[in-house]
């Protein structure tokens, strides 16, 4: 594989792990790495910027997520919210099914850490599992998009600087 292919595959790889999709970048990057040292900053770069982009994805499909559903209030939303005002000065009130109360209540709580701590959150993006929530999550809550995508894209920088810093240390 060339030195372009390689880094086309490191942003679509990067690209595709911070969706909702399942798989890693880290090992394309250190391959990449290791064939091609003089790529060091484009592949910082392009890791960076491939997986910032996959997070706002992931963050904008939760700004698609529906704050009421079928009439009543669905968990996480607060009740009489005007559409254009903001979500942190409502309460939390919530519908919860029987059969799922428990994982509703842990997910309340971390949609109230996620609420509170605001958008330097965000720099956990790319803690695997947990990453996607927060993403997904703090696009429900129409956090600033723009401070999202700075603190997904410093987070993710910095790992992926550490996978940089190891793979020319081998």
């Amino acid at each position: 594989m060339t030195e372009t292919a390689s880094l086309y595959s490191l942003f679509a790889s990067s690209f595709l792990a911070a969706t909702l999709l399942p798989g890693g970048s880290e090992a394309v990057m250190f391959a990449v790495i290791r064939k091609y040292p003089d790529t060091l900053w484009m592949s910082l770069g392009v890791a960076t910027l491939g997986n910032t982009m996959g997070g706002m994805v992931t963050f904008y499909m939760g700004w698609m997520l529906p704050q009421r559903k079928g009439g009543s209030v669905a968990a996480g939303q607060r009740q009489d919210q005007p559409q254009d005002e903001s979500l942190a000065a409502y309460p939390l009130r919530v519908h919860t099914p029987a059969c799922s109360s428990r994982v509703q209540t842990q997910q309340i709580k971390h949609v109230e850490k996620l609420r509170r701590y605001g958008t330097p959150a965000l720099l956990f993006a790319w803690v695997p599992l947990i990453g996607d929530a927060l993403c997904l999550a703090a696009g429900w809550l129409r956090l600033n998009w723009w401070q999202a995508a700075l603190c997904m894209a410093l987070g993710k920088f910095s790992r992926y600087w550490i996978i940089a810093i190891a793979s020319t240390n081998l």
